[in-house]
């Protein structure tokens, strides 16, 4: 099994969520800013994920030593670099997860019960009980402790397939033709942050992580089924988030008409 393959099988559950109703519930700034206070946490944990990878493909203790496999550490670490040090639209050097954190200030979402989860964050092997006790809805839940499970394995090409294969893709062009409608510069932070994103999945983030999957399975058999079953879970907790925002969204236009 190759690459190719893994996203053929794939296939179902990403038309999925290609076709998934949320984005016809997307129709203004208000529905963004519900999109956003759940999804939030997705941006959260992707950054879990990535830096799972960097502890696990690159050497980050002392005394250093050299890693098995320089083209996987070169890979995630040229991801690392602009996902947890990018440049917002100001030239200010900041994570993604920060530059998510202002565009949900910019459009008045509400950053204050993220930033309280976060500080109730310990340590790894308390985490999953920390979200389990949190005040989260079931669906982030669900989301948080699936990306965790596969954290706490330890083993990278599950971590990676989480990463890789785990995440959308419709999302920043259904915001940009919101925004765009809006007016000229009414939304600067979360315009910048979309194109950027765009930018980065597209011409670099995306093939880099392919590449490191490939690297990671080599010719494991093995390897590569855990990848497409973890990928398939992963893909199904986001259709299940997805679900949960649109839900979400369809409630307040319900008490809004």
């Amino acid at each position: 099994m190759k690459i190719k393959e893994i996203e053929i099988k794939l296939e179902p559950l990403r038309a999925q969520l290609r076709n998934h109703a949320l984005y016809a519930e997307l129709k203004s700034v208000s529905d963004i800013q519900i999109f956003m206070e759940s999804h939030v946490y997705a941006v959260w944990d992707f950054m879990s994920l990535l830096k799972a990878l960097q502890i696990n493909l690159t050497c980050t203790s002392l005394p250093w030593k050299p890693v098995k496999n320089t083209n996987t550490a070169r890979f995630i670490n040229e991801i690392v670099l602009e996902e947890e040090t990018d440049v917002n639209e100001l030239g200010v050097l900041k994570s993604h997860y920060e530059m998510y954190l202002d565009a949900m200030v910019e459009v008045g979402a509400d950053t204050n019960k993220i930033t309280e989860f976060l500080h109730e964050i310990g340590a790894l092997d308390s985490v999953l009980q920390t979200i389990e006790n949190s005040d989260l809805n079931e669906a982030v839940k669900s989301f948080l402790t699936f990306t965790f499970e596969t954290i706490q394995t330890q083993e990278p090409h599950k971590i990676a397939a989480a990463f890789t294969f785990g995440r959308e893709d419709l999302i920043p062009d259904m915001f940009l033709k919101i925004v765009d409608s809006a007016g000229k510069d009414a939304y600067p932070k979360l315009e910048y942050y979309l194109r950027r994103h765009i930018e980065l999945d597209g011409d670099e983030h995306g093939p880099l992580s392919l590449k490191m999957i490939q690297e990671l399975c080599g010719d494991d058999a093995i390897k590569w089924r855990e990848v497409l079953e973890c990928s398939e879970k992963a893909l199904q907790q986001r259709i299940n988030l997805w679900d949960h925002i649109a839900s979400a969204i369809q409630q307040k236009q319900e008490i809004s008409a």
